[in-house]
C-alpha cells in the first residue's frame, strides 16, 4: 500500500512510493485536472527543497510536463513562496518539490493553480480523479526544463523594495541555516535591512525543522547557540522556507501564531483569518475589526481570506500555528508597495516581527509580553484509528456529554466544531481535541494563563479522552 497522500498542505509520503512512475503520474494529474484549465498558460514552474531525493523528482515531473505540452521552467532550489510568486508573475501553474519539515527519507508534491494560488480541497478531489484515468504511461527523466535563475533573485527584491536598508540596524541576528533552501536568502535579506546577520549551523545533510512542534535537540542547539554569543535573536525556518522560526535573546522560541499576530498587527491588517488552533490572544490582543477562524490547513485560511475579502474587509491576511503568514491584500510598507501572496511565507513574519521589536525599543521578549498572550501546550495519542477519534468527537458534541467528559478539568463556555472540538473554559482557558490529518492518531491543543496549568490541561484531557476511548 502506498504512503502518498494529500495532507494539510500537498501531496507527501515515502520516497520511495514517490519517486519515478508516482510522481510522473500525479504530475500528470495534475496537468489534466488542473493546470491546463481552458485559458491558463501552458506553462509550469518547478521548484525543489534541498533533499537528496529532489532534484531527481524535480526532472520527473518536468518530462511529465512536457508529455503534457506544457513548457518546464526550472527555477531551482528556492522557497517555496519565491515560487508560487514566479508563478503569478507569468500567469502559469507550479509544482514544488518538497516534504517540508518531514524527514528526509519522505518528500512531496506542492501543487499551484495556473496564476500561482495554492490548489484547493476540490482540486486535490480532481488530481485524485485524473490520477485513475492515468493508466501505465511513465517517461523517464530525458527533457531538460529551462533555467530561470532570477525567481529566488525577484523573491528578494519583493521585501528589499518596501523594507528600508536601516530598519533592523543595531540588531544582531544568528540564522540558524542548517538545510533550509532559504537559508542564504535569509542572511542576505536581513543583511540588507540593517542587521548584522551570523550564519551559524549550516548542515550539508538535511534537518527535519519543525517550526511548531520543536523537536528537543533544535531547542538546545537554539539555547546553547543564544548563550554563546550576544544575539538579540535567532531565526530560521523549516525546510522549504515557508514556515519561520523566530527565538528571543534567552533562546525561548515565539510560538508561529505569536509571529502571525505580531505581524498582523504590523502590517495594520483590519481582517485576520486563523486556524482554531490559533491562540485567542488573536481576538484579545489584536485589535483587528474581525478574526475569522478556520479548519486546520492552508487551503481553508485561504478561503476565509476570500470570504473576508467578499465582505468588504480592505487588509486581509492569514496566518497559522506554524507561523507561515499568507497575505491577502495588496498594500504600502514603508516607502513602497507589497502585493498579495496568499501563500504561506516565512520572511515576512521574520522581518515584521524584529523591526517591530526595534520600531518599539524592546527586547523580543518585552515585545510579547507586552501581549498578554498566555501560554499552550499540546500533545498526542499514538495509534488511534480514525474510526476511534471520530466516535469520540462525535461524542464531544453533545453538550451533555461535553460537560460530564470535562467535570474533572473544567466548566465549558462555548464550542467550535470546525475541525474537532475547540471548547473554551472558565479561567480563559481552552482545550481543543482533533484528529491529525496525517498521522492515526488524537491530537489536544491547550490554552492557559501559566505554562504548567496548559500542561496540566492537556495530560487530563488525553486522559480523559484515552478512559472514554476505552
Amino acid at each position: 500500500m502506498s504512503s502518498l497522500k494529500f495532507g494539510t498542505s500537498g501531496l507527501r509520503g515515502l520516497v520511495t512510493d514517490l519517486e519515478g512512475r508516482p510522481s510522473f503520474v500525479y504530475a500528470a494529474a495534475f496537468f489534466a485536472a488542473i493546470g491546463g484549465q481552458a485559458g491558463a498558460r501552458r506553462e509550469v514552474v518547478i521548484g525543489r527543497d534541498l533533499r537528496d531525493s529532489s532534484a531527481g523528482i524535480a526532472a520527473t515531473v518536468a518530462t511529465a510536463a512536457a508529455a503534457a505540452g506544457f513548457a518546464a521552467i526550472d527555477c531551482g532550489s528556492l522557497p517555496t513562496p519565491a515560487l508560487a510568486l514566479e508563478a503569478r508573475r507569468r500567469g502559469a501553474c507550479a509544482v514544488m518539490v518538497t516534504g517540508s519539515h518531514i524527514p528526509e527519507d519522505r518528500n512531496g508534491l506542492k501543487f499551484y493553480r495556473p496564476g500561482g494560488d495554492e490548489i484547493t480541497k476540490a482540486d486535490e478531489t480532481a488530481i485524485q480523479v485524473a490520477l485513475g484515468a492515468a493508466g501505465d504511461t511513465y517517461l523517464p527523466p530525458a527533457v531538460p526544463a529551462e533555467p530561470e535563475p532570477e525567481a529566488i533573485a525577484r523573491y528578494r527584491r519583493r521585501y528589499l523594495d518596501v523594507f528600508d536598508s536601516g530598519i533592523l540596524a543595531g540588531q544582531r541576528v544568528a540564522v540558524y541555516q542548517q538545510s533550509s533552501v532559504g537559508r542564504d536568502l535569509l542572511v542576505d535579506v536581513l543583511a540588507a535591512c540593517g542587521a548584522t546577520a551570523v550564519p551559524i549551523g549550516r548542515s550539508d545533510t538535511f534537518v527535519p525543522i519543525d517550526t511548531e512542534a520543536h523537536r528537543p535537540q533544535d531547542v538546545t542547539f537554539i539555547r546553547d547557540a543564544m548563550k554563546a554569543d550576544d544575539f538579540d535573536a535567532l531565526v530560521t525556518t523549516d525546510g522549504d522556507a515557508d514556515r519561520p522560526l523566530v527565538a528571543d535573546g534567552a533562546g525561548r522560541i515565539l510560538r508561529g501564531d505569536v509571529l502571525g499576530l505580531i505581524t498582523a498587527r504590523y502590517l495594520r491588517a483590519d481582517a485576520v483569518v486563523v486556524p482554531v488552533t490559533a491562540g485567542s490572544a488573536i481576538e484579545r490582543a489584536g485589535g483587528f475589526r474581525r478574526v475569522l477562524r478556520t479548519r486546520v490547513g492552508s487551503p481553508f485560511v485561504i478561503a476565509g481570506m476570500e470570504r473576508a475579502k467578499r465582505d468588504g474587509a480592505s487588509v486581509v491576511c492569514g496566518f497559522e500555528a506554524n507561523g507561515g503568514f499568507l497575505l491577502g491584500s495588496d498594500l504600502s510598507v514603508g516607502g513602497g508597495n507589497l502585493p498579495t501572496l496568499p501563500t504561506r511565507d516565512a520572511v515576512l513574519p521574520i522581518l515584521a516581527t524584529l523591526a517591530a521589536a526595534r520600531g518599539a525599543g524592546w527586547s523580543l521578549a518585552d515585545l510579547v509580553a507586552s501581549l498578554d498572550v498566555g501560554q499552550t501546550a499540546s500533545d498526542r495519542l499514538p495509534d488511534v484509528a480514525a474510526e476511534r477519534s471520530g466516535n469520540l468527537l462525535d461524542r464531544l458534541r453533545d453538550e451533555a456529554f461535553r460537560r460530564n467528559f470535562l467535570l474533572p478539568i473544567g466548566r465549558p463556555l462555548a464550542a467550535d466544531e470546525q475541525d474537532g472540538v475547540r471548547i473554551v473554559l472558565d479561567g480563559e482557558r481552552t482545550i481543543h481535541f482533533r484528529a491529525s490529518g496525517n498521522a492515526p492518531e488524537l491530537r489536544c491543543y491547550a490554552e492557559a494563563k501559566t505554562a504548567a496549568e496548559a500542561q496540566d490541561l492537556v495530560r487530563c484531557g488525553l486522559a480523559a479522552a484515552a478512559a472514554a476511548m476505552g
